[in-house]
């Protein structure tokens, strides 16, 4: 049988396709080897298709070499990455107080070096200060910072609204015991001090003046009628005045500089006054031109 030219062209084409497929799977066939497999009188269009079919079939069924596969085993595998660990606040450090000056007044060993305190937001009556006598209620708030403080630690809390050191040099701090006593307000709400802004609010202004009110109303400590009646600025000495004295005038003042107030005699205040510095008027024009500066006594 003969073979025309055109189909002898379409064999050599279909050849070529399949030799390419063969090429590009990878498979160890050779176009040559497809060639001799068939003899070339007898491949057909149906036969190129076949070849073509299965050289495609090799490209999926290949399997990956262990090559491939070691690479792919190599390649680093992303960890997951968890967050650090909350670092838990550190202890409140504590410190030793080696000494009482007075009730607003303390002195602190820190690391070696003792330091003396300010207490912020509190004043009680003074015992220590060589310009003024010691005032009423001052003692009994002395002692009893003595008898809260020494021989225990505390924790030291500042407030940037005051600074670190008063004018004087003195560390201004907040202290609170190992056992969670609040020093400051404490001494304010027993009636063992008064509350004290200094220039600027801070931080427990609202608390402390409320822990005051709280101590006047129940007439604690330096607020009782038998002890300073709130007026802390006599001298802690004081004694029943005689019956002299209390009829010779109608409003009576003290005379030590740090004095503010005035007092009918209608009001008792004036009875805690030191008998030292009482002063007595017939009449409160006559105090005034002693005393300009006075005021009426806020318990009148």
């Amino acid at each position: 049988m003969k073979i025309k030219i055109g189909q002898i062209y379409g064999i050599v084409g279909g050849l070529f396709l399949v030799a390419i497929l063969i090429t590009s799977s990878g498979s160890s066939s050779s176009p040559s080897a497809v060639a001799t497999s068939t003899p070339a009188a007898v491949v057909t269009t149906t036969s190129i298709d076949a070849q073509a079919e299965s050289a495609v079939s090799s490209l999926t069924t290949t399997p990956v070499s262990s090559e491939v596969s070691a690479r792919v085993k190599s390649l680093p595998v992303e960890q997951e990455t968890l967050p650090a660990p909350v670092q838990t606040s550190p202890q409140f450090q504590y410190y030793a107080v080696t000494s009482v000056v007075d009730g607003d007044t303390i002195k602190v060993n820190i690391n070696g070096t003792v330091e003396t305190l300010r207490l912020i937001g509190m004043d009680t009556p003074e015992t220590v200060d060589p310009r003024k006598p010691v005032q009423c209620f001052g003692k009994e708030a002395s002692n009893k910072a003595k008898e809260l403080l020494v021989g225990t630690k505390v924790r030291l809390e500042k407030d940037s609204t005051q600074g670190e050191l008063d004018k004087y040099g003195r560390t201004l701090a907040y202290v609170h015991r190992e056992d969670g006593l609040f020093y400051n307000k404490y001494m304010i709400e027993q009636g063992y001090a008064h509350e004290y802004t200094y220039n600027t609010p801070y931080k427990y202004q609202t608390e402390f003046r409320a822990a005051q009110k709280s101590a006047q109303e129940n007439l604690r400590g330096l607020w009782s009628p038998s002890t300073c009646n709130g007026d802390t600025t006599s001298d802690s000495v004081t004694t029943s005045k005689p019956s002299a004295v209390q009829s010779t005038g109608k409003y009576y003042t003290s005379s030590h500089y740090s004095a503010k107030y005035y007092y009918p005699e209608s009001c008792d205040g004036w009875q805690g006054l030191s008998d030292s510095y009482l002063k007595s008027f017939a009449t409160l024009e006559a105090l005034l031109n002693a005393y300009p500066s006075r005021t009426l006594s806020p318990q009148c």
